[in-house]
């Protein structure tokens, strides 16, 4: 009980007001993420929510965990119309046909990356520019990766630390560029 009281009377980043944000705010955002399919989900997650609240996607994230093979690349890459037109019908996650078919398509491409780079970690953690890495993944075919989600991207992974001055998670995590 103690603990929980603790927990809310700490000062966070003034968007961190509610569930689910709360939580992901206290464990996951600005969390240093190096694990591919990892990255792989927050790109997909950031992409859909163009135009939604964060808080939409959360609500959504179980339901687009399970419409996208658990957020593995290989699987969602190998994605054709049938699976297409399946997503465009299930009312649990966000029925964009843009945003699905870039879903997928960044797969395929995050296929590619891999295959250059060794792994999708080592390729977009050698960025430290929004600018920069849009620009670069839009080249490479990716899509929904405007410089903004790509900013949101970042700051979700930990590639940057935009916790607001005073919260303490900006204390708390110390990435290699701070926003």
């Amino acid at each position: 009980m103690v603990a929980a009281a603790t927990a809310r009377r700490r000062r966070r980043c003034a968007w961190a007001s509610r569930e689910p944000l709360l939580s992901y705010h206290d464990r996951e955002w600005g969390v240093p993420q190096h694990r591919d399919r990892r990255l792989f989900e927050f790109l997909i997650l950031e992409g859909m929510q163009a135009g939604l609240s964060w808080e939409t996607i959360l609500r959504k994230r179980a339901a687009f965990r399970r419409a996208f093979a658990r957020f593995d690349p290989v699987k969602v890459a190998r994605f054709g119309a049938r699976e297409a037109a399946r997503l465009m019908t299930d009312e649990s996650i966000i029925r964009n046909r843009a945003k699905i078919d870039a879903a997928i398509a960044n797969a395929k491409a995050f296929g590619q990356v891999r295959r250059e780079f060794g792994s999708f970690d080592r390729y977009v953690w050698a960025f430290d520019d929004k600018v920069a890495l849009s620009k670069d993944l839009r080249k490479r075919g990716f899509g929904f990766v405007g410089p903004t989600i790509v900013e949101s991207f970042m700051q979700a992974v930990g590639m940057r630390n935009d916790h607001e001055p005073g919260c303490y998670r900006r204390r708390e995590i110390s990435p290699p560029f701070e926003g």
